[in-house]
């Protein structure tokens, strides 16, 4: 009888969880679905991850409208978070370092993953709003650039590699830095040779999840890369992105341009998807790496 009321038990928790697996599954589906229907025409247009937008256009009788493409604002969003990486990811994994590696209980080290904790709370509009300020106080002629774009996500991306970095370098079993330090390297040494390298996968999945935070945020870039449908023009000039392409066309009237804001909302969906699905993957690598060394 035991035996047969905790199968029914289990049977119920599988069920119950794959349901909600379902339920979960649902919006995410659903969102695919619409954006690809609306997007479809855009889509599947020639050129539309080579070529500009098209001219503004709603069809009439005769008339056939061209979409044209999201080049723009795909290579802006490549330069804007790829710029961003840069300056996020050694101040974050330089953070970390410190915090588990030198800081310890010191009262900087408390400090630096409260303030991580604090800043990964803040709304992404006000990291934009904070580089505009600042941009304009001091250097006005670039206030509406790439580079202020990227800084702005640059303020969004450092808690995350801060955090998940600190992790990755807390499940380092103390076990290898006493080994290290037995055979006479150095502490810094041991920490970028043998810490770091043991700690790597983690690091690389926090720096994955920012990045995905950081391509799909269309705020913090309506104050400061501006916006740019002639494409790339250097850091120093307005930028386009696709958050701030979807934001522009999904409200306007015309045809071709609401078609486009929706091939380039899945596009964006795609890319933070198969970012995600990376982050996990490389997590879950970590977890066998650390089962199989225990």
């Amino acid at each position: 009888m035991g035996a047969r009321i905790r199968h029914g038990v289990n049977l119920t928790a599988t069920v119950l969880a794959a349901l909600t697996l379902v339920v979960v599954l649902i919006p995410l589906a659903s969102i695919l679905v619409t954006a690809f229907q609306r997007g479809e025409a855009a889509l599947t247009s020639p050129g539309f991850f080579t070529e500009s937008p098209a001219n503004p256009c709603s069809p009439r009788a005769g008339t056939v409208c061209h979409y044209g493409g999201i080049a723009p604002a795909l290579d802006g969003t490549l330069a804007l978070v790829g710029l961003a990486a840069l300056i996020s990811v050694p101040i974050g994994l330089a953070a970390a370092i410190f915090v588990v590696e030198y800081g310890r209980d010191r009262p900087s080290a408390r400090l630096i993953t409260a303030s991580a904790d604090v800043l990964s709370g803040v709304p992404s509009i006000v990291a934009g709003l904070f580089i505009y300020t600042y941009m304009a106080a001091n250097y006005p002629q670039i206030v509406f650039s790439a580079l202020s774009g990227s800084l702005a996500l640059s303020v969004l991306m450092i808690p995350i590699v801060t955090r998940t970095a600190e992790e990755a370098l807390r499940t380092v079993p103390n076990s290898q830095r006493e080994a290290a330090e037995a055979l006479g390297i150095t502490k810094w040494k041991a920490t970028l040779r043998i810490t770091l390298g043991a700690a790597l996968p983690g690091i690389v999945t926090g720096v994955l999840l920012s990045v995905a935070r950081a391509a799909g945020e269309a705020a913090p870039l309506l104050l400061t890369a501006f916006g740019n449908n002639l494409g790339f023009q250097g850091f120093t000039q307005p930028s386009d992105a696709i958050p701030l392409l979807v934001y522009d066309f999904a409200t306007s009237p015309y045809q071709n341009w609401i078609a486009l804001a929706w091939g380039a909302a899945l596009t964006l969906i795609v890319i933070v998807l198969g970012l995600s699905i990376l982050s996990r993957l490389v997590l879950a690598r970590m977890a066998r790496r650390l089962r199989g060394s225990a």
